[in-house]
């Protein structure tokens, strides 16, 4: 990649990381509040207890890949291959037992 190419795709995740830091402070304050003080429907709070769990995932996801694309590619890759740790464990939660089980 290009030094311009870069630059440019590090200001598209430096917005995209401060919308979605915004977006996950908010879903979180909300359901906290909620707790507390309820206040919204059933399903609105089913949405935004899987949205945040997924909005922390891609989160960090963009802030990763925003502090790693002026790094070297070993970096990179180690970044690449704990967010797919990450996401195997969050989208298959059974793995990790699996994987247990193999080793014992």
């Amino acid at each position: 990649m290009g030094k311009e190419t870069r630059e440019s795709l590090e200001k598209v995740l430096d917005v995209l990381g401060e919308i979605l830091a915004f977006v996950t402070a908010v879903v979180w304050a909300l359901v906290i509040i909620n707790q507390n003080f309820p206040f919204l429907p059933q399903v609105v709070v089913n949405v935004f207890n899987v949205a945040k769990a997924w909005l922390l995932l891609v989160l960090v996801g963009v802030v990763g890949l925003e502090a790693t694309i002026k790094r070297n590619f070993v970096i990179r890759l180690i970044f690449y291959i704990v967010m797919a740790i990450l996401i195997i464990f969050h989208c298959f939660p059974g793995t990790y037992d699996y994987l247990i089980g193999l080793v014992k």
